[in-house]
């Protein structure tokens, strides 16, 4: 029997997408996303702040202003920099994106404000730059995960500076996760417990344990 394009021998189906023209595809042409099943979703992130997930049909098409496109992992922490029109402030946020058909968005109502840079990064380390009246300030780096914790995507955030932000670049983490071990590259680990020597003599017990009759009746 021939195997169809994309799938795998565990019945997913590996999907790609094809920046070009902006389509899924089954045939490697493009980013490889993973191998999906039929509850898995697809993120999808615009530069204007709008979110939403989807499936991974042939037939979803995306638009150009995307900066993120992938498979949606509900647990994975995002770190965000961002300009809050309605404060006047630059913010950072960390949280994880909700599955939902319908966009919402993490930057917040303002259609003035903008994304400086988003990251997956674990352990992300960003710099602020300062500009106007304060472009003489030397910039300030930032390790994020020490400076906010993981609130909902509605948050509004930490507030970088009272000093005015012209940019945020992601600098080198110095940080990285411990590596997950592989359960099967774990060594067997049996724990005995201490008991009492056996006596020799105790006929009884040592019948109990392995399971054979006496022949001698009391």
């Amino acid at each position: 029997m021939l195997k169809q394009k994309g799938l795998s021998t565990l019945g997913g189906r590996k999907v790609w997408f094809d920046p070009d023209v902006l389509r899924l595809n089954y045939d490697e042409e493009g980013l490889y996303l993973g191998e999906f099943l039929g509850s898995d979703k697809i993120l999808v992130v615009n530069r204007d702040g709008d979110f939403y997930t989807c499936n991974f049909d042939l037939s979803n098409h995306f638009e150009p202003d995307f900066v993120r496109i992938e498979k949606y992992d509900e647990g994975k922490i995002w770190s965000a920099a961002l300009f809050d029109a309605d404060q006047g402030y630059a913010y950072l946020k960390r949280f994880t994106f909700d599955a939902t058909d319908k966009a919402a968005n993490f930057l917040g109502d303002n259609p003035d404000s903008k994304l400086f840079l988003l990251t997956d990064v674990v352990y992300p380390r960003v710099e602020a730059i300062f500009g106007g009246g304060d472009d003489f300030r030397e910039p300030l780096e930032i390790d994020v995960e020490e400076f906010i914790g993981v609130k909902s995507f509605k948050a509004k955030g930490k507030r970088i500076s009272n000093y005015e932000v012209k940019e945020v670049k992601e600098l080198e983490p110095t940080r990285f996760p411990e590596p997950e071990e592989d359960e099967n590259d774990k060594p067997s680990k049996v724990e005995i417990e201490a008991e009492e020597p056996l006596n020799i003599n105790d006929t009884d017990l040592l019948d109990e344990i392995t399971g054979q009759m006496s022949l001698f009746d009391d």
